[in-house]
């Protein structure tokens, strides 16, 4: 510590070059933060054990469907408290850019989500209407709709009767109290039975079941047992949390961690080149106080050190409040996505690894600067050759 004031001068020496390399360092650890919050959000909550809500699916594939039979097998299991079936529609609402989920379910398929709060008289009306559906408020603010209208779909998968015209009569609006959750209110539900009976694609076939343990203790024995039904079938399942599912599904569309690791680094091997120069300037413009430092008794060591003290501490010292700001705006992502995008914030693991990339960063560009001070030769130096 006794070195850190002569460190800290040796920064100060061109304040703006510096402030520039702190403001780079600084975006690359923000940006690191925020993308490994992602790929920490996308690998967590893969056991079921403790979980209140399973997802049962293929176990080849979330789009490979499986058949009607297995749900009365699942209902009659003992520790299932309650399960409900449903099937991916996938239609378009006049647009492609006007994508939102929409899944055919089974009559029961709300009580296992009690977060969605829909009017009795509307549930009522729609499981009286076999071409009716259900929304989120979101959704549903978004289009202006109104109980009574008609919302034509176009099938992207599934034709019915040689069209791809899905009408649905708008019987009921949900809503989700809590505004962490409001992502969920961007969903049309219809009835399962509709689906099966109109579609010119697949019949008795559905896409998973969701199912409720009797208690959260016994959801991975209930797990095993639901897989058990299917076991060395030709459409075995697979049970996994809500969470893991969630993490499948966001999966078929890209490889998260890939895109996160191959950002990474191209940003880092960017950082690389810009601190090395900075600090190969920045102890080329020292050489003549170097070999001063040198005169008054200091070691070769001891001066190597100093330069890879430095080179550290500015990497450190621009990673940490990169990262201070990244979790800073990890909570609003989250809200803001209102439950879209469920971010756990900078977790240890995270703040380790980051530490440690910082560390390993300083060492590697300050190396071969901290190298040549330490050679330096004190008569070649003041003489300026």
């Amino acid at each position: 510590m006794k070195y850190l004031p002569l460190i800290w001068a040796a920064l100060m020496r061109s304040k703006t070059r510096t402030l520039l390399t702190l403001l780079s360092v600084l975006a690359a650890f923000l940006l690191f933060g925020l993308l490994d919050s992602v790929r920490v959000a996308f690998n967590a909550g893969g056991s079921v054990a403790g979980a209140n809500r399973m997802i049962t699916t293929s176990r080849l594939s979330i789009t490979q469907m499986l058949p009607y039979s297995l749900d009365a097998q699942i209902r009659a299991l003992p520790g299932v408290k309650k399960a409900a079936y449903a099937a991916w529609f996938g239609g378009i609402y006049r647009d492609p850019k006007n994508f939102f989920a929409n899944f055919s379910v089974s009559p029961d398929y709300l009580d296992l989500y009690p977060e969605f709060k829909l009017p009795p008289a509307q549930k009522k009306a729609w499981l009286a209407d076999q071409r009716g559906a259900i929304v989120g408020e979101a959704l549903a603010r978004q289009f202006g709709w109104k109980i009574g209208d008609t919302i034509p779909l176009q099938a992207t998968i599934f034709p019915t009767r040689g069209s791809n015209d899905w009408p649905f009569t708008l019987r009921g609006i949900y809503r989700v109290d809590d505004p962490k959750q409001r992502a969920q209110e961007r969903v049309l539900f219809f009835h399962w039975k509709y689906f099966d009976e109109a579609n010119d694609y697949v019949k008795g076939r559905v896409g998973w079941w969701v199912v409720e343990p009797e208690s959260p203790a016994i959801a991975e024995r209930v797990a095993k047992a639901i897989d058990a039904l299917s076991a060395n079938s030709d459409h075995e399942t697979k049970t996994q949390s809500e969470a893991a599912f969630n993490q499948a599904f966001a999966k078929q569309f890209a490889d998260i961690g890939l895109i996160v690791t191959a950002i990474m680094g191209a940003v880092f091997f960017t950082l690389l080149l810009l601190t090395g120069n900075t600090m190969a300037q920045a102890v080329r413009e020292r050489i003549p106080e170097l070999a001063v430092l040198k005169t008054i008794g200091f070691s070769n060591r001891s001066v190597l050190w100093l330069v890879l003290a430095e080179s550290v501490l500015l990497v450190v010292l621009g990673g940490t409040l990169g990262m201070l700001l990244a979790a800073a705006i990890v909570p609003m992502v989250s809200a803001a996505s209102g439950g879209m995008v469920q971010l756990p914030g900078l977790l240890a693991q995270t703040w380790g690894l980051g530490l440690a990339l910082m560390t390993g960063i300083g060492l590697v560009v300050g190396l071969l600067p901290a190298l040549r001070a330490m050679r330096l030769n004190i008569v070649d130096a003041l003489a300026g050759r």
